[in-house]
């Protein structure tokens, strides 16, 4: 594996142990007081940690050198792994909307106590550290599945203000109040898995990464490119793939044609951090596009 993928490994591994050991508090102590919003948060935080396990087998795949079989790379897999990430989000949210819809018709009391809420202020403050530092190291390494994976765990953060919502709420007579945050707290994690799909899809389809218009102007500033046409581009964060055409005057060698070509190669990716690859086909200048 190279330095990337292993640091991007690194920091899922420590994530995970963060996320269980939050879950754990949540689930336990949720369970013992029968508060379904806490144990809720609980089981959100526990597929935080099952979707850290995807992540780092998904990152040993996607770090894979091209081959026979996959000769642009598995990079994609990075981007499967953040799909199935949402799914298990979205899992998870539904089997809570089930739940809140349970409690609704039994007679379970919720026990609040000051306990409750040291474990949701603690944990909120470690799902802070882990979103700020998971966001910033996905910029970092270009890692689409610590951004998706900080997606998901910003979300947390509000799931567990709502659920102190509901820790205020059943101090205060209202143990209706507790379904009703859970229903909340379903729809901001079916919301965020959906979000992250939408994303990761759009690298799947091969949908479009960079404006033509940057590629063209880039293209322009090598002496000898007198136009710019069939721009195409695909990939995903950190591993851009660019497909364009170049005219250049019809009089010039193939030896010069295709230094100018390199020019523009290596101008391209110089200017565009994320681009790994650059295809560039050359025309000769008056010729119909």
């Amino acid at each position: 594996m190279d330095g990337r993928s292993k640091k991007i490994q690194q920091i899922l591994v420590i994530i995970l142990f963060l996320n269980l050991m939050v879950a754990f508090a949540k689930i336990v102590y949720g369970t013992l007081t029968d508060t379904l919003s806490m144990k809720s948060d609980g089981y959100h935080s526990l597929f935080d940690g099952v979707s850290n396990i995807v992540g780092i087998i998904a990152i040993f795949l996607a770090a894979k050198p091209p081959d026979r079989s996959h000769p642009y790379g598995h990079q994609k897999f990075e981007t499967l792994a953040s799909i199935i990430i949402a799914v298990l989000i979205i899992f998870v949210g539904f089997e809570i909307i089930h739940n809140s819809i349970t409690r609704f018709t039994s007679d379970i009391q919720p026990t609040v106590t000051g306990l409750s809420f040291i474990v949701m202020i603690g944990t909120m403050a470690i799902n802070l550290l882990v979103t700020e530092y998971e966001r910033r190291k996905g910029e970092q390494l270009n890692s689409e599945i610590l951004l998706a994976d900080s997606i998901h765990t910003r979300s947390d953060i509000f799931v567990s203000l709502s659920v102190l919502v509901a820790l205020v709420a059943i101090e205060a007579g209202f143990p209706i109040i507790d379904p009703l945050i859970s229903l909340v707290i379903a729809a901001v994690i079916v919301r965020a898995g959906l979000k992250i799909i939408m994303k990761s899809s759009n690298t799947l389809c091969d949908a479009a990464q960079l404006e033509e218009e940057v590629i063209c102007s880039l293209a322009y500033e090598v002496e000898g490119v007198r136009d710019c046409h069939k721009i195409r581009t695909r990939g995903c964060k950190g591993d851009i793939h660019i497909d364009l055409h170049i005219m250049v005057e019809p009089d010039l060698t193939v030896s010069e044609a295709h230094a100018i070509s390199h020019r523009v190669i290596d101008n391209l990716k110089e200017k565009l951090k994320d681009v790994s690859e650059v295809l560039v086909h050359i025309d000769p200048f008056g010729e119909q596009k």
